[in-house]
C-alpha cells in the first residue's frame, strides 16, 4: 500500500471513531520531518509524495488504454524507453539491461542488440550511424546500423539521464555536464565546439535551421545558431520544460513542471500556445506525426494534441507510457515498466 493510500485508511478510520474532521490536518502541504537516525545509523529514506496527474476532463476527451488497438506488441527486455526513427527501423534504449534494441518495421521482429552501459539520454541517427550518449560509459558510442558494432567512442559525460542528443548543420550535438552543448564533427569523431548554456538545459532538438534546446531550471526554450554557435534568443516556456518536439512550424516542449504543452513558432520565437494536457511530472515524451503532436506519461500514456486547435483531441489513460516516436506511419510507444514496445496507429477511436 503506498504512503498516501495508508494515510487515508487511518484518516478514514479515525473518522468513523471520533468523528472529528481531521482530514485537512491529513492532507497538510508542509511536510514533517524525517525521524533522526541514531548515530552511525543510515538515514531514514522518505518516499516522496505521489504525484497526482489530473488528466484532462473535457467531455469525449478521455479513453482507457484497454481500448487502443494495437498493430503490433514487441518485447523489449528491461525498460524500453529512448527511441529513435532510421530508414528501415525504430531503435529503443533499455538501460536497465544495458543495450539497444533494433526493431524492424517491416516485419515487427527484434533485430539486432547493441550492449552498451545504460544508454540514456536518447539516441541519434545520421552520417550512416546510430549515436548513443551512454550514462554508464560517460561517452557517446556510434554505432554501425548494419552490423551493431561500435565504430568509435567520444569520451563526453552526458549532463542528464533525461538529457538528449540530436544531429543538424553536418554535425551531432549533445548537451555534456554541468551544462554545455558540444558540437562533434562525424568525419573524426572528435568534439569541434563547445557552447555553454544555462543550468539544466540538457535537451536539444535540431529543427528549421537551428538549434532548440530545453532550459529545465529556468522555464526556457533556447535558440542556438549552428553558424555562429551562439545563442541567439531565449524564450520563456511553461515550467520544468524537459522534452520537445517540431512540428506544424512549431517547437513543442513537454512542461514537467505542470504538464501542459508549450507551442512556440519557429519563424517568431513566440508562445502561441498553452496547451492543459494535466500531465505534470518526471519522465515522459513528446513526438510529432500524422498531424498531430503525441506525448506520453505515466498514468496517461498518450494524449494526442490537434495543432488546428491547440487542444487535447484524445487522451487515453492507463499503466504503460513513458518513451515516445512516431515513424512509419505509427506511433512507437515504450512502456517501461511492462517491458513492450507498443506499435499504434494513428487512427484510434
Amino acid at each position: 500500500m503506498s504512503l498516501h493510500d495508508q494515510v487515508l485508511s487511518v484518516t478514514g478510520r479515525t473518522l468513523l471513531f471520533a468523528g472529528i474532521a481531521l482530514a485537512p490536518l491529513a492532507f497538510s502541504q508542509t511536510p514533517s520531518s524525517p525521524p533522526v537516525p541514531p548515530t552511525g545509523q543510515a538515514p531514514v529514506r522518505v518516499r516522496p509524495p505521489r504525484i497526482v496527474r489530473p488528466g484532462v476532463a473535457t467531455e469525449g476527451v478521455s479513453r482507457s488504454m484497454a481500448d487502443i488497438q494495437t498493430e503490433a506488441v514487441l518485447p523489449v527486455e528491461g525498460s524500453p524507453d529512448w527511441a529513435v526513427v532510421t530508414k528501415d527501423s525504430v531503435w529503443i534504449t533499455s538501460a536497465r539491461s544495458n543495450h539497444v534494441v533494433q526493431l524492424l518495421a517491416a516485419t515487427n521482429k527484434v533485430g539486432l542488440i547493441v550492449d552498451v552501459q545504460r544508454p540514456c539520454s536518447g539516441l541519434a541517427d545520421g552520417f550512416g550511424s546510430i549515436w548513443i550518449p551512454s550514462c554508464g560509459g560517460h561517452s557517446v558510442i556510434r554505432v554501425d546500423p548494419t552490423t551493431g558494432k561500435t565504430v568509435a567512442e567520444i569520451t563526453r559525460d552526458p549532463a542528464n539521464s533525461e538529457g538528449g542528443i540530436t544531429v543538424g548543420a553536418g554535425s551531432v550535438w549533445m548537451v555534456t555536464k554541468p551544462s554545455a552543448l558540444v558540437r562533434i564533427d562525424p568525419k573524426t569523431n572528435a568534439v569541434v565546439a563547445t557552447i555553454q548554456l544555462p543550468s539544466g538545459s540538457e535537451n536539444p532538438l535540431f529543427s528549421d535551421g537551428f538549434l532548440w534546446v530545453s532550459s529545465f531550471e529556468h522555464d526556457q526554450l533556447l535558440k542556438v545558431d549552428p553558424a555562429s554557435e551562439k545563442i541567439v534568443a531565449t524564450i520563456p516556456v511553461g515550467p520544468k520544460p524537459r522534452f520537445l518536439t517540431a512540428g506544424a512550424g512549431s517547437v513543442w516542449t513537454l512542461n514537467q513542471g505542470d504538464g501542459t504543452i508549450s507551442r512556440v513558432e519557429m519563424k517568431t520565437g513566440k508562445v502561441v500556445a498553452t496547451v492543459s494536457c494535466g500531465i505534470p511530472g518526471s519522465g515522459g515524451e513528446i513526438t510529432f506525426g500524422a498531424g498531430s503532436v503525441w506525448a506520453t506519461m505515466f498514468d496517461f500514456p498518450l494524449t494526442q494534441v490537434d495543432p488546428r486547435t491547440n487542444k487535447v483531441a484524445k487522451q487515453w489513460g492507463g499503466p504503460g507510457g513513458d518513451g515516445i516516436r512516431f515513424g512509419f506511419g505509427s506511433v512507437w510507444l515504450s512502456n517501461g515498466r511492462q517491458g513492450t514496445v507498443w506499435r499504434i496507429s494513428p487512427d484510434q477511436k
